[in-house]
This record gives structure tokens, C-alpha cells and sequence, in this order.
């Protein structure tokens, strides 16, 4: 299924080919099951600010950088702009109400897919809209060698976040290749339309409320149901377009 999806990509694109060379990977919700928390400190952050939305609305918000999303949320829901102060104490309290929740744990699938990439000699690139570090400091001991210090784009590295293409654009640079030799691996529509945008093809997982068609409807080359759907399909892909 990956390898058709790949093809009318490239025919859609104009692109001369495809070669798997590099892979631009997201974090929350990709590697580790940690948005149930996010979302949920997310909900406990906006309550201080006397505003209680369910859930599910924070999972909609996933993928842009914290300062993007509280400006977006006190303007929408709390009806005013918040000036950089508070957006930095906001994110302070969402911080600390997410590290005072049990450790997420890493998602299915995710080790393997990390594995192969790694064996084929395929690079690969971090790519994530948080700047928190209680997850980006688990990286080496949960998925030893799979991301160089070097090949990571946090919050901190580009002006705009996703769905804007900048950090995938930035994580092109890092990789040195073309849109047509990467991957993006990505599970919510925010971050799809990132990847989409920067032209790269996109592989779109499911992996918490947020349905597939909304994720094909932000520009996925293809989804999968599930991270370890994802694991499984790969020899085939890291087969059929292995860099000439």
C-alpha cells in the first residue's frame, strides 16, 4: 500500500524519484504515548485561567510550539491576548503539571521502526514542536543511537512552528537532502500539514482520537492504524525505493 502511495505521490509532485535517505520523525504522540498527558496538563494550565474545556479539544492543538498554543487558546477561549509573561508562566504551569504525572511510556512499534531505519543506514532526523525536556532527555536511553544531538529540531530552532513547514524544511537541511529523498512520520494533522507543506512525502499514524481521515485530510501519502502498522510495512519500503 506504502509503495503505491509513494508512486502517485511522486507523479503528483513532479518529483524525478524516490529514496528513502532520511527520515524526519515526530515525538509525542509518534514515539512516546504521552498526549493523554499533555492533553490533560493542557487542560489543567487553561482551568487556572477559569477555563474548562474537554480533552479532546487539546489534542486538536497538537504538533505547534507551546507559546503558539497558549496564545491561541486565551485568545479563543479566554478572550484576551496574553503578553509574553504570562504565556511564560502559563507554560512554567503546564510544565510542571505534566512532570507531575506518571511516565508515559514508548509507543509500540516505535523501537522497531527506529531499528530498521537505523540497519538501513537511513538518517534520521527529530523533528518536534515541544521544547520540554522531561521527553527529549529520554531519547538516548529509550532509543539508544537513533538520534545524533545534532539531528534534532525542537521549539527552539525555528521561528514559526508546525503547520507552518519550517521545521521540516529546517530538518531537510540537517538531513542534506532533497524533499523527494525523506520521510515524515508524523501523527497529528498539524504536523502533517507541515510535512505536506515542505513537500516531503508524509506516512500518517493513528495513534490516539484523532481519526485517519483527518489525518488524510492534512495531506498524509499514506496512513496506518497503528505505530507498530507502520514497523511492520517498512521492509518493503526501506526495499523497494533503498537510495540508487
Amino acid at each position: 500500500m506504502m509503495t503505491d502511495s509513494i508512486q502517485r505521490f511522486i507523479a503528483s509532485r513532479g518529483y524525478p524519484r524516490f529514496e528513502l535517505r532520511a527520515a524526519l520523525i515526530d515525538m509525542d504522540g509518534t514515539l512516546y504515548d504521552s498526549m493523554p498527558r499533555h492533553a490533560e496538563a493542557w487542560r489543567r494550565m487553561m482551568l487556572t485561567v477559569g477555563v474548562d474545556l474537554p480533552v479532546e479539544e487539546y489534542f486538536l492543538h497538537e504538533g505547534r510550539t507551546g507559546s503558539a498554543t497558549i496564545r491561541l487558546l486565551m485568545e479563543r477561549y479566554a478572550g484576551r491576548v496574553p503578553d509574553d509573561d504570562e504565556i511564560r508562566e502559563l507554560y512554567r504551569l503546564k510544565t510542571e503539571f505534566f512532570a507531575s504525572m506518571p511516565e508515559v511510556s514508548v509507543m509500540p512499534g516505535a523501537a522497531d521502526m527506529l531499528r530498521q531505519l537505523q540497519q538501513s543506514g537511513v538518517k534520521r532526523v527529530l523533528v518536534t514542536g515541544s521544547g520540554q525536556s522531561s521527553l527529549i532527555d529520554r531519547l538516548d536511553s529509550d532509543f539508544p543511537g537513533a538520534f545524533a544531538p545534532d539531528m534534532r529540531i525542537t521549539a527552539l530552532h525555528t521561528r514559526r512552528g508546525k503547520p507552518a513547514p519550517d521545521p521540516y524544511l529546517a530538518a531537510l537541511d540537517l538531513a542534506g537532502v532533497e524533499p523527494w529523498q525523506a520521510l515524515v512520520i508524523e501523527n497529528a494533522p498539524l504536523g502533517v500539514a507541515s510535512g505536506a507543506a515542505a513537500g516531503v512525502a508524509v506516512a500518517g499514524i493513528t495513534t490516539g482520537p484523532v481519526p485517519q481521515s483527518a489525518l488524510a485530510d492534512a495531506g498524509t501519502t499514506a496512513t496506518f492504524p497503528s505505530m507498530a502498522a507502520f514497523a511492520a510495512s517498512l521492509p518493503a519500503l526501506l526495499r523497494d525505493f533503498a537510495p540508487e
